[in-house]
């Protein structure tokens, strides 16, 4: 009765990695592998009320992914790890017998293949917009890691099983003073890699960690001078967002009312930079898509450049200022996804700080959110808190013994279902090239297109496959495809460099000509056909009307616009006019307000900005008022530009 009433104590007392009991030390023992630990059946404990700058040493009531090898802190956590790029590659990973990966790896393959993940939180909206690029992304990491495991294959069945095995991020330890059913975990990322090298002597490696509670100086008394404690260094950057904290590790005691003595967290340094730097609702930074698709010149172009080149400046600076710290810190904690967010962090550049090759350094083992103050202090927490996790045994007993009556009861045969044919490696190939076409035209990415066809030795006559799907039904070819977008670029590339036939017919009998929306679409067919001559092609089965080079589809686009420009003047000077005329007309005869002691005549009414919009676009079309609209912003723009980059 008195262990269980000490063990029940222990678990309601806040546990922190640091700042263990003894009495609890004495007596850890490390956790056989092949022991059950039930992580997502964790112990509540109650806590206190939740502050941002308040480190709660409670029990942890995890959750946790044994797929993607993660723990969480709440289901909500779990159900945006469901829903992430990671979770979805192990995944497909699985289905295709390929090795899972960690979360620590998986960043770092995504960054190897230069993808840009914006590191701020996001709604469903644009989870859903930037659900193709997502699948192309994967899709390419899978096919990349399905060549490793090939290359692998071999070595990997004659190694043993424990080898094999990924390694848990979680260390799990056990106590005489808990009954046997209960474990507690520590991260793995806490120690050093020669401590995770011994796990027998992980308690001795524990014990050395604890630290004594610093008591919280007033800010009336002086700072009475003591030797610097043992601090870690987190920071997180993506999608224009950055967080860097130095906080120590050892507790300090605060005093509260009715003389109950309160651990906090002591924050040495904090900082945040927020920049507008990613392309809203198309996915990645402006970097990366000058580097795709050369660089743009508008007025958000100019601005995201400008924010990508102040962030980093902020930042290396910022470490520069943290140096000490940083070099007399324990252990490093960063989130840096993609290849540009790494170079800022870890440069090569004059006066670099951090290091790739520091041993030190350490990714989080868990998922995390946008880069905040308040994410980074969630994830300290998170690390430095002790996981208690409980196993029912009277349920593992019974569902052994369920399992031993289901096998010794002679099993009835089953009705077959019918098995969907296999793919061959040919077909499987197909569709893989299908998906990854379809992501580029739609995003209109001409030299990824074309450097991918060049690569995969994909041949002019390709078609699309599963033919029988339905998005594939009208566009069998990248070519229909292209048409059916309105994508005159794509269709020039495709036909003039790529090799693109057009007189396949689709499967209602249409050419991708006649699938053409738009006169820019249907010329840049007629353009090809004059650059490719008549003899390439049987372009009258194409339904490819006369040829016509490129000059004079220019000069007639040029003709077109300028005749659509003196319509559009001679609108704007006849409305002029006659706001004029009816200006005069109300001065010359005023209202009778007019006559009244302090009226006004209606002439002399100010109109409000929303009254001279309407005057401005009335009698335009759509397209001319979402013309003069872009007109505006962009000089809004390219003004707040001018300021910012003062005289």
């Amino acid at each position: 009765m008195a262990a269980d009433t000490a063990s029940d104590e222990l678990l309601r007392r806040p546990l922190y990695v640091y700042d263990l009991p003894p009495q609890l030390l004495s007596t850890f023992t490390t956790k056989a592998a092949d022991q059950p630990v039930a992580v997502g059946e964790a112990i509540e404990t109650p806590s206190e009320t939740p502050d941002v700058t308040t480190q709660e040493y409670a029990v942890a009531t995890s959750t946790s992914c044994a797929l993607c090898k993660v723990s969480f802190a709440d289901v909500q956590e779990q159900r945006s790890h469901v829903r992430s790029d990671h979770h979805r590659y192990n995944l497909k990973a699985q289905l295709r017998g390929n090795p899972t990966l960690d979360e620590v790896t998986f960043s770092t393959a995504i960054g190897e293949l230069d993808e840009s993940i914006s590191g701020s939180e996001s709604s469903e909206a644009d989870e859903d917009e930037d659900e193709t690029l997502a699948d192309v992304t994967l899709t390419a990491l899978l096919k990349r890691q399905a060549k490793i495991s090939q290359a692998a294959g071999e070595q990997e069945r004659n190694m043993p099983a424990k080898q094999n095995a990924g390694k848990s991020p979680i260390f799990w330890l056990s106590s005489s003073l808990f009954p046997p059913n209960i474990s507690l975990g520590v991260y793995r990322a806490l120690f050093t890699e020669a401590e995770q090298d011994e796990p027998a002597h992980l308690v001795d490696s524990l014990r050395k960690k604890q630290l004594a509670p610093v008591s919280a100086q007033r800010k009336a008394e002086p700072a009475a001078p003591s030797t610097p404690s043992p601090c870690i260094f987190m920071c997180m950057i993506g999608g224009g967002h950055f967080a860097a904290m130095v906080v120590s590790l050892a507790p300090e005691i605060h005093r509260r009312q009715g003389g109950v003595d309160e651990r906090q967290a002591r924050v040495i340094a904090h900082k945040t930079f927020h920049r507008y730097t990613t392309r809203r609702k198309q996915g990645g930074s402006q970097s990366a898509n000058d580097a795709a698709k050369g660089a743009a010149h508008s007025a958000g172009s100019s601005l995201r450049r400008y924010n990508e080149a102040a962030l980093e400046k902020e930042i290396r600076e910022l470490l520069a200022e943290w140096k000490e710290m940083i070099d007399s810190a324990e252990l490093l904690f960063i989130r840096a996804t993609g290849s540009t967010n790494r170079k800022i962090l870890f440069g090569p550049y004059d006066g670099q700080v951090l290091r790739n090759n520091d041993l030190r350094n350490r990714g989080f083992p868990f998922s995390t959110r946008r880069a905040t103050q308040a994410e980074l202090m969630r994830c300290f927490k998170e690390l430095t808190r002790v996981k208690v996790s409980e196993v029912d045994q009277v349920a593992l007993i019974s569902a052994e013994k369920k399992a031993e009556q289901v096998s010794s009861k002679p099993s009835t045969p089953r009705p077959q279902q019918p098995q969907k044919p296999k793919l061959s490696k040919e077909e499987e190939a197909a569709i893989l090239h299908t998906t990854q076409i379809h992501a580029l035209i739609r995003r209109s990415k001409i030299p990824a297109l074309l450097s991918y066809i060049s690569n995969s030795s994909i041949p002019p006559s390709f078609t699309f496959k599963p033919s029988d799907s339905p998005q594939n039904f009208r566009c069998p070819t990248p070519l229909h495809l292209a048409a059916n977008s309105n994508s005159p670029s794509v269709v020039a590339a495709l036909l003039t460099k790529a090799g693109a036939d057009p007189t396949v017919p689709n499967s209602e009998g249409r050419t991708p000509f006649e699938l053409a929306g738009d006169r820019a679409t249907r010329d840049a067919f007629r353009v090809a056909r004059h650059e490719l001559g008549e003899s390439k092609w049987d372009w009258d089965a194409s339904r490819v009307p006369s040829a016509i080079s490129k000059a004079d589809s220019d000069r007639r686009a040029e003709r077109e616009r300028k005749t659509a420009d003196e319509e559009e003047q001679n609108r704007r000077t006849a409305e002029m006019e006659r706001l004029k005329k009816e200006a005069d007309a109300a001065k010359v005869a005023p209202s009778w307000d007019a006559r009244r002691p302090g009226g006004r005549s209606l002439g002399a009414v100010e109109k409000t900005a929303a009254e001279k919009r309407d005057e401005e676009t009335r009698g335009m079309t759509p397209e001319m008022r979402m013309r003069l609209e872009r007109e505006r912003r962009a000089r809004a723009a390219e003004e707040r530009m001018r300021r910012m980059q003062g005289p």
